[in-house]
């Protein structure tokens, strides 16, 4: 099932914007792929990718392939 988060969420960057080296995981921020747009939670608790494949997670651990390709934003309800 594919969920587009920007339904349910506002997106906002982190600034200043933090090093690809040391990304940083919380329950509010989420990552956002520069390559396809596809958005996951920086500890995802279910089964998470993006379209590209360069991010992807589950049990709360997040795999980046490319962490040049991600933009780290905080999500808040709408």
């Amino acid at each position: 099932m594919k969920l587009d988060m920007r339904k349910i969420y506002t997106f906002h960057p982190v600034e200043p914007a933090p090093s690809p080296d040391d990304l940083p995981t919380g329950g509010d921020l989420y990552y956002e792929c520069t390559e396809c747009s596809g958005i996951v939670s920086s500890v995802p608790r279910i089964q998470s990718a993006c379209q590209c494949g360069n991010l992807s997670g589950n049990g709360g651990v997040i795999l980046v392939k490319d962490p040049a390709k991600v933009r780290v934003v905080r999500g808040k309800l709408k």
